[in-house]
């Protein structure tokens, strides 16, 4: 039996929980698939100690505060979970959980996505199962000794073995491991590659809020080869500004980038000191950026020249580690802290680019009907993040409300 809606959302997340919003404001009939339960992956797919990298005032819907929280807090995992769970339930969005759908298809003026429980037709699809599809290991460390798993899969120090452990790479969520886990006691080696490092606090403002002032947010497209920089960013232990020069002084080692492993040894590459450098330089920008913007707008905020002051290189920058013997170090765990590829193998439309992303204008692909939200640079650089996915589901929903059933 074939299901009709007007218009389907594939994926209950926080793109897929403000498209519907968005759309139940215009009255369009529409229903949300979720394979899991609502916003599965902020529950399954983190760890057990990971607060939200954004304060509860910023990182949220307009609508809806969290409750019970100090603006000024960073939710935990769970925390936001239950926000999108509670702010679902109290608007009784369509949201069906336990869902999966495993093809999408045209089918004349309408789609037809299929399901273990039947199929759906739509006049309009919205695919809002977000960023975090496929993860990502880049290196192959043919060692059955050891434990290895990605960034996704890790869930607190107490569940890996005992050693040391090698973090590879060093953006908010490899950073804030390798933290915690020199934290509990464990040596641990960081590789490092390209990152930003914005300040966690400037002159008495959040870093999100100086790069809404400074119209970062909004930027349209990444700079030239900057597409895949990860930021590196804490909410964790009450918020601080990722500083590799810290981790290092908790007794971090850091590495360079992780290259080739054969034979037990993982070569390492002679980047470290150019990618903390180009770290250090993004972070001071910030801070002359900001300067100028509050200068420029009279702003009364207090100065903050201990900001600039950066702590002296640590010895494994300056005598880097270019091959390391991983039994020789007593490493028995390898985090893969290196992200995910979009996976859209269940879509058998021809709209991808050979990386994989679909091709759209900011969300609107060139099959009429077919939308997008909640990817990375969707419409702007905040496009993957809750606010960024409600202003871009409000946008899109619009635009469906228009179509009209015609």
């Amino acid at each position: 039996m074939t299901e009709t809606i007007h218009t389907l959302v594939i994926g209950g997340g926080q793109a897929g929980v403000a498209t519907s919003a968005h759309l139940q404001k215009h009255g369009v009939p529409h229903l949300v698939l979720e394979r899991d339960r609502i916003a599965e992956r902020w529950r399954s797919w983190r760890w057990d100690s990971l607060v939200a990298n954004g304060p509860a005032w910023h990182d949220r819907f307009p609508d809806a505060e969290f409750a019970g929280l100090d603006p000024d807090a960073f939710a935990s995992k769970e925390a936001v979970a239950d926000y999108f769970v509670r702010f679902a339930s109290d608007r009784s969005l369509p949201i069906r959980t336990g869902v999966e759908v495993t093809n999408l298809q045209r089918h004349g003026d309408t789609f037809r996505a299929t399901t273990a429980q039947g199929e759906i037709e739509a006049r309009n699809v919205v695919i809002a199962t977000g960023p975090f599809q496929k993860p990502v290991i880049p290196t192959v460390i043919t060692d059955p000794t050891l434990t290895q798993l990605h960034s996704n899969a890790y869930k607190n120090p107490n569940a890996l073995p005992q050693g040391a452990v090698l973090v590879v790479g060093a953006g908010s969520s490899g950073a804030q491991i390798a933290e915690e886990l020199v934290r509990a006691g464990r040596p641990v080696y960081l590789s490092v590659g390209p990152h930003d490092r914005p300040p966690r606090r400037y002159r008495g403002q959040d870093f999100v809020w100086w790069l809404g002032k400074l119209g970062k947010w909004d930027a349209k497209a990444p700079t030239p080869g900057t597409e895949h920089v990860t930021i590196a960013v804490s909410g964790a232990y009450g918020g601080h500004t990722m500083d590799f020069r810290r981790l290092a002084g908790l007794g971090v080692t850091l590495l360079g980038r992780a290259g080739a492993y054969d034979d037990g040894v993982l070569q390492i590459a002679d980047d470290l000191a150019t990618n903390i450098a180009n770290g250090d330089r993004n972070y001071l920008s910030v801070l002359d950026e900001a300067d100028a913007y509050a200068t420029a707008h009279g702003l009364d905020l207090p100065e903050d020249p201990q900001a600039r002051t950066l702590l002296p290189l640590p010895r494994c920058v300056t005598d880097p580690t270019l091959t390391l013997d991983l039994a020789a170090a007593g490493i028995t765990s390898v985090i893969w802290a290196t992200g995910f590829q979009l996976d859209f193998g269940w879509i058998d439309l021809d709209i991808f680019r050979p990386d994989g992303r679909p091709r759209h204008q900011d969300g609107v692909t060139e099959v009429p009907g077919l939308y997008f939200v909640g990817l990375p640079w969707l419409s702007c650089r905040g496009s993957a993040f809750i606010w960024g996915a409600w202003k871009d589901a409000q946008r899109l929903a619009g635009l469906i409300a228009a179509r009209g059933s015609a």
